[in-house]
């Protein structure tokens, strides 16, 4: 830290100038779509940005003809954007090149910072540090899905040292973040092996409806979930702290609110039927608890013969995100309910087969998401690092302040 020491005291030994970001860059411009003819876009809607790695990792084309409603801002390289909707989820990335001139969802804040005030990775960085965090969490608007709007972003506050400063900070942070890809690298050579696995082109396929009984849930806001009582999963949770399967839940709810409720027994799978984007539609959970619990609304029971993981696998698959794609209804809110997931064709391998599909990958689950062993755990720990690093050296005095 000694070179980034002595540049400050050189530059700005009195401290830095604190300045909001609406004053570092300018705004994006939304597409005329009248104005595009035939012209072929690639879509960054939310959940093309993934909430670890910070990257662009699948976007869907679109024309004027099949725009989404919420397709209209017109994106540059360098540009730096960030989820309004479930700030919380810390959703960010920098626009790379094959993205310029693309389109991103109204769902994102697009900050273009202006090169002679804020190096672009300087930016990024600073949206990702903990005083941001606590910012968005303190000024997000409740409701179905939490937001902030993009006021409220650009109003929030960062330290702008002289860019010599910024530069050495970026060199030093990126290189934390360099162990991102490798941990990204390793996530695609799972999601390979997975769906080859689970492909099974020659093998026989049945509507779900035919063969398992879909019970869609209903009520369980938040407001009733208590620490103990009746195990309970609320759809949120599915996206956002389940795995493939639990054999424990997080939440609970009292027995009054339970019998009220829809039961998933051991072995059965729970299902979201909405959400504001199509990826999270249709993420599932295996429960292989010894007690029944319950679930609420957006989500559905699925009751069935199946392994219970090889299902739970089976529903992270292109093979399924396609069908779903084709079934799912509304824009700014994506619904599949369980009368049209029934409609959902799946193969149908023997048991034997599925439990040793579910074999392979359960071990190559646990070598890309389990932070105890092997490179994940060394990346989880240069992420606390990084994490470390990142907000002190983010931290400036500001000018003028004793």
């Amino acid at each position: 830290m000694s070179r980034i020491d002595d540049l400050i005291e050189e530059l700005c030994p009195n401290g830095v100038e604190y300045r909001p970001l609406s004053e570092l860059g300018a705004k994006a411009s939304n597409i005329r779509w009248s104005d595009a003819a035939e012209n072929v876009y690639k879509y960054i809607d939310l959940s093309s940005v993934d909430r670890v790695t910070k990257q662009i990792r699948q976007t869907i084309e679109i024309t004027a003809a099949d725009a989404p409603s919420r397709a209209r801002q017109l994106v540059r390289a360098g540009d730096v954007i960030f989820a309004t909707t479930r700030p919380s989820q810390m959703r960010w990335t920098v626009i790379p090149e094959e993205y310029d001139n693309q389109i991103a969802s109204t769902g994102y804040c697009v900050l273009r910072p202006e090169s002679t005030q804020v190096l672009t990775g300087f930016l990024a960085h600073s949206l990702g540090t903990e005083t941001f965090k606590q910012y968005v969490i303190a000024q997000q608007v409740e409701g179905n899905y939490p937001s902030i709007p993009d006021a409220r972003v650009r109003a929030f506050r960062i330290p702008v040292p002289p860019l010599e400063v910024q530069r050495e900070i970026v060199s030093i942070l990126d290189k934390f973040t360099a162990l991102e890809a490798e941990l990204e690298a390793r996530k695609k050579q799972y999601e390979y092996y997975r769906d080859e696995l689970l492909t099974l082109e020659s093998t026989p396929r049945q509507k779900l409806g035919e063969i398992a009984r879909l019970v869609r849930g209903n009520g369980m806001p938040k407001s009733v979930l208590t620490e103990t009582g009746i195990g309970a999963i609320h759809y949120g949770q599915i996206y956002t702290y389940y795995g493939v399967s639990t054999e424990e839940t997080v939440s609970f709810v009292s027995e009054e609110t339970a019998s009220k409720l829809t039961f998933a027994e051991t072995g059965d799978v729970i299902i979201t039927n909405t959400s504001e984007n199509l990826e999270d539609v249709g993420k599932a959970v295996a429960w292989l608890g010894k007690a029944p619990i319950v679930t609420g609304g957006h989500a559905t029971v699925i009751k069935h013969d199946f392994e219970p993981k090889f299902l739970a696998y089976w529903l992270q698959t292109p093979d399924f995100h396609q069908q779903k794609k084709r079934l799912a209804t509304g824009t700014k809110v994506i619904d599949v309910s369980a009368k049209k997931l029934e409609k959902i064709e799946i193969p149908v391998p023997p048991l034997a087969e599925q439990r040793r599909i579910v074999e392979i990958l359960d071990k190559f689950d646990a070598l890309v998401n389990d932070l105890s062993t092997g490179i994940p755990a060394e990346i989880a720990a240069r992420r606390k690092q990084y994490e470390y690093y990142r907000d002190r050296l983010l931290t400036f005095k500001e000018l003028g302040t004793e």
